[in-house]
């Protein structure tokens, strides 16, 4: 499973799903699933966009967490 922790970062920078949004071109519903872990999919580019504007680095956006079966 992975672990998204956009919105984790986004509330220590205090921002909001509309700043990140309009200051960066990404579609608003993709942040939003994003933020509530309820994405499937993301591009790339995205990704990088993410990182860039909040100044980290893809390992502090994602994480790879085990699932106990």
């Amino acid at each position: 499973m992975i672990k998204c922790h956009l919105s984790k970062i986004m509330g220590e920078k205090k921002l909001k799903i509309s700043d990140v949004s309009n200051e960066t071109g990404i579609n608003r519903g993709t942040i939003t699933r994003l933020y509530h872990e309820t994405a499937v999919r993301v591009e790339f580019e995205v990704l990088e966009q993410l990182c860039n504007y909040l100044g980290c680095g893809i390992e502090d956006l994602l994480e790879i967490q085990k699932t106990e079966e």
